[in-house]
């Protein structure tokens, strides 16, 4: 299948690589050397996609989970005709150049993925893998296949010695992901020194164990070999495919096969050197015709057939199925129908108090009746987050098209198998747990950030009020440290009618995850927030409870079931004769985007008499409360008792917080 031609565009990618890497002084080259080969027969061989049209629904998905060796995918990018130029190579890693040091979706033609940060990229890709089937079962017919595709994802060693790598290989086995293959660059050494100091599993059993198809290439170099071994993991029924293929990191380098190479520029001897074994003469970031030509071919062509071969089959399905073809470019654009929220009816103060977890698992049933491609499901504790959808199935093996997931105590790969999700394009999803174990997939939040995915975390029992579990369950620093996370919206609602504004947020959201942090106790519906929340929650902030006088003497500002107390509070100063008003403030980065003028309306700069209350950490609250304000939090852990009496025994009372204000204000 391959000759000599072939070998040449191999070394054309592994000289594109290290010229990256020399110009830049900074990179990993060992990997692209090495596995070089394993890429271009996927590439050549396999890999559907049409770099004219990058975003095609059914193109084949790649994942470089080893992010550090991003020299080799903006190799293989530009040769295969994506918005890759010579001139993007060269300028590998420099400021606001088109190819940094690690891939980054959004900002490369081609890259599918944020990785990097070892272990989410394999996750991710099996997130892909899951939408994959999801979208195949919701919209194929029996005459059209309109989603028919594999998910591949390039793994080295340190993926594999990750957490979040067991978690994911683990689900992607339970739940029978056949349609995805690993390609799992095997070479003995990791950025350290040799692999066997900390690591000497036995992969085939590992992956076995877990419901996976195991292949193993002897000959990292052997392009017909590793081309067959894709084949054979294509044509695998009932389970995922681990390819385990053996390299030689920095292959050709005086300096191969050992660690040297991982992370550190050749050199200029060592790259004549390295030079002279592949038989490469060309100047610096020359490609040669015969090379390109290959790619042309193989890649660039190959792909263009395969879109126009579906195309036509998309035209047809359009025309047989209307009504499915509306749909599937729906799912595919993020179009929402314009009554998506007709089932979220804002409520009055005469509706029962409820927990916002409550309001969100009602809100969750409201928009599946309306967003057909909506679906999720949490780190098995559904029963306690909300998060199953009542009126549909369990996504399984056997019902590929259920909207239930069942993530298991997985939380890291769940919050990286939604980022893979949200990338493959199709659907919106969903997924929750605990508040306090968001500890767990903190590093899969920040990626959902950085690449800008809609997600949507669902984060319950947000507080000290979580009572018998104790400490050990109980958020104190969460909210601060999410606050901190750019690109990211954080929403605290204080009732019902703030928790549907909220979800009304994060599903028409388009480019910025979502986390709504929500209580387990019973929220009373706030006087006003019917008709305030919904602008009030998108804005982030706003007057919930005016105070009598024009200008208030005070400002009690709150988020969450902290806003039912501080409107208590309001009261009981009142009755002192101080006048104040309560601002609920449950999204401070939406509130700090919005016209100074707002600000100001919210929070007059001539009022200094300011209290935050919110139990959790007092860190950032400076910045709203301002020199003279008082911040009532909790700067320790939790304590352990009945919910109510732990609230009261950190002095969240309307008694105590009008009692700190008096005291701070005199």
């Amino acid at each position: 299948m391959f000759n000599e031609k072939d070998l040449v565009a191999v070394n054309t990618l592994r000289a594109l690589s290290v010229e990256q890497v020399e110009k830049a002084n900074s990179g990993h080259p060992g990997l692209p050397m090495g596995a070089a080969p394993m890429a271009y027969a996927l590439w050549a061989g396999h890999l559907n996609v049409n770099p004219e049209l990058s975003d095609w629904p059914n193109r084949d998905r790649f994942v470089l989970s080893a992010g550090h060796g991003s020299a080799l995918l903006y190799s293989l990018l530009h040769m295969s005709g994506f918005d890759v130029t010579i001139d993007d190579l060269k300028d590998f890693r420099q400021l606001n150049g088109r190819t940094p040091g690690h891939p980054e979706y959004r900002h490369t033609d081609g890259v599918e993925a944020t990785t990097g940060p070892l272990g989410q990229g394999i996750a991710q890709a099996v997130g892909m893998a899951m939408a994959e089937q999801h979208t195949a079962a919701v919209y194929n017919t029996d005459e059209h296949q309109v989603i028919d595709h594999y998910t591949y994802t390039l793994v080295g060693d340190g993926d594999l010695m990750e957490g979040i790598s067991y978690e994911a290989i683990s689900y992607a086995g339970r739940q029978q992901l056949d349609k995805l293959i690993v390609l799992y660059d095997s070479n003995d050494i990791s950025l350290d020194g040799d692999l066997d100091k900390a690591f000497n599993e036995d992969i085939k059993g590992r992956f076995e164990s877990a419901n996976w198809n195991y292949l193993r290439v002897e000959d990292g170099n052997n392009l017909d070999d590793i081309s067959n071994a894709i084949q054979k993991a294509k044509e695998n029924k009932g389970k995922p495919t681990l390819i385990e293929i053996k390299t030689i990191i920095g292959y050709g380098s005086p300096q191969q096969g050992t660690a040297n190479t991982h992370g550190n520029p050749l050199g200029a001897d060592n790259w004549t050197a390295t030079r002279e074994v592949y038989g490469w003469t060309h100047e610096a970031f020359d490609v040669p015709t015969e090379a390109q030509e290959l790619f042309d071919e193989k890649v660039k062509n190959r792909g263009k057939e395969a879109y126009n071969a579906w195309l036509e089959v998309f035209n047809a399905y359009k025309e047989a199925n209307p009504e499915k073809a509306k749909a599937f470019e729906q799912g595919f654009n993020g179009h929402l129908a314009e009554d998506y929220a007709a089932n979220l009816e804002y409520k009055g103060t005469d509706a029962n108090a409820e927990a916002s977890r409550a309001s969100s698992g009602a809100a969750i049933q409201g928009l599946a009746e309306k967003v057909p491609f909506l679906w999720g499901g949490s780190a098995d504790l559904s029963g306690s987050n909300k998060t199953m959808i009542d009126s549909d199935a369990d996504f399984m093996p056997e019902n590929r098209a259920g909207r239930n997931i069942w993530f298991g105590v997985r939380e890291f790969a769940m919050a990286a198998m939604m980022n893979g999700i949200a990338l493959h394009g199709g659907t919106k999803v969903y997924a929750g747990t605990f508040f306090v174990f968001t500890d767990y997939l903190k590093a899969a939040v920040r990626l959902s950030a950085l690449s800008n995915l809609p997600v949507t975390y669902v984060m319950t029992h947000d507080s000290v009020a979580v009572g018998e579990d104790g400490p050990t369950h109980e958020p104190i620093e969460h909210l601060a440290a999410f606050r901190a996370m750019p690109n990211l919206n954080l929403i605290r609602p204080a009732d019902v009618n703030e928790t549907y504004a909220a979800w009304k947020v994060a599903v028409e959201s388009e480019d910025r995850p979502t986390m709504l942090v929500l209580s387990r106790q019973n929220l009373p519906v706030l006087e006003g927030s019917k008709e305030l929340a919904e602008e009030g929650v998108r804005k982030g902030g706003y007057v919930i409870s005016p105070s009598e006088g024009e200008t208030p003497e005070g400002i009690l500002i709150a988020t969450g079931s902290e806003v039912s107390l501080a409107v208590e509070a309001q009261a009981k100063l009142k009755e002192q004769g101080v006048d104040v008003s309560v601002v609920s403030l449950p999204a401070q980065n939406l509130f700090d985007e919005q016209s100074a003028e707002y600000k100001e309306s919210v929070l007059p700069k001539a009022v200094r008499n300011r209290m935050s209350i919110e139990m959790g950490s007092t860190f950032g609250w400076e910045r709203y409360i301002g020199l003279d304000g008082v911040a009532l939090g909790i700067d320790r852990f939790g304590a352990s008792g009945p919910g109510n009496e732990v609230i009261e025994y950190f002095g969240f009372t309307a008694d105590n917080v009008a009692a700190k204000y008096t005291e701070a204000f005199k």
